[in-house]
Parts: structure tokens; sequence; C-alpha cells
């Protein structure tokens, strides 16, 4: 079954879906981001996938394909002073929640990527492994992924000496370097620099 299928079986019970998902729930800095989205039902896009198995290139024109033919989106963020308050996976869900909200749309099922759903007015279901079932999920980690690493891309400018753009604010070998260098800034989440070593 495609993601395109199985977003169909689901309308003949839930005519209007809302695909969820989040980026950004493990880097060591930044917000983290939540993309919401309604599909017309007869709109299959080519290519549209979990975020993490495209290349950013295809993710990038996917992003501006999925917005102009989308009914309606909306991304969202927590911060990171939300993220140390009251923990990722809480403001991820805020996140989410926020983006659906902002959709200022009825919908009869939002779809959520992963295993939990966020505190929300309508009727929520929770699908592991979403954004590789549905194509309204995987379009939704498309545009939470790309808003994110555009995001990176620009405190790159304003804080240059962690190679933001690079690592996108994940633990990698550079970023680390960078953080032994320099030591942390306000970008930065506190509650994860404390495995560094």
């Amino acid at each position: 079954m495609t993601l395109f299928e199985y977003d169909s079986k689901i309308r003949e019970r839930f005519p209007v879906i809302v695909g969820v998902d989040e980026a950004g729930r493990g880097p060591l800095a930044g917000d983290v981001y939540a993309a919401a989205v309604i599909l017309p039902p007869d709109c299959e896009i080519e290519g549209v996938n979990d975020s993490k198995k495209l290349t950013e290139h295809k993710r990038e024109l996917l992003y501006d394909e999925i917005i102009s033919r989308a009914e309606a989106y909306c991304i969202s963020t927590a911060s990171v002073a939300e993220i140390e308050e009251i923990n990722i996976l809480n403001a991820a869900m805020l996140a989410m929640s926020r983006a659906i909200k902002g959709l200022g749309r009825e919908y009869d099922l939002a779809m959520i990527d992963g295993g939990k759903t966020p505190d929300i007015e309508g009727r929520a279901v929770a699908v592991v492994k979403g954004d590789a079932t549905s194509q309204s999920i995987a379009a939704a980690s498309i545009l939470a992924k790309v808003a994110r690493d555009r995001y990176m891309c620009e405190l790159d400018k304003i804080y240059p000496e962690y190679q933001f753009s690079k690592h996108k604010g994940y633990g990698t070998k550079l970023h680390y370097e960078m953080l032994r260098k320099y030591g942390p800034c306000e970008i930065h989440r506190p509650s994860f620099l404390k495995k560094m070593h």
C-alpha cells in the first residue's frame, strides 16, 4: 500500500485528515519544530516520504509543492526555554498542538507521527512510523524538517563559530568540537549538554 492509498483508506471513515510531525527532538541546540498539513483527497505528491529518507535538495522541492497543493498547513515551534521547562517530549507535543490549532480548520482526524498524541480538542491517533506510512504525515515531516533546517542556517549567521548550517544543531563530532572550543550559547539546550564529555 502506498502512502497515498493509506490516507485514502482512512478518509473512508474520516474525510478530513491532518498529518502531523515534528523535527528537532534530538539536537543539542535550537527550537523544536512541528507541522500540520491537510492535503486534498485526490492529491498524490510524487516522492513524498519520511523526510529522513530524502536528500536536502529533494526536501526543498517537495516543501514548495506541498505548500502550493495543501488545503491548509501550519508550522509551529516550541522554544529552547520551553524545552528546558517541560522537557523535549512535552515541548514537541506543544509545538504539534500549536501547528494543529494554527490550521484554523475543522478536521475529522489528526494523525500524529510516533507513539503519543498531543493535547488537542479534536480526535487524534498516534501512528508509529507514520512518516513512512501516511502521505499526510510524511508531508508534515518534510515541512517541519525543511523549516527547522532553514532556521538553523539563519542561526548560523548569528553564531558562525558553531557552524550550525553544517550539522543543524545535532550532536555531531564537529558540533562537540565547537562546543568544547567556545562553550554553549543561549540557543543551546542545557539539559542536552549534561551528557557531554
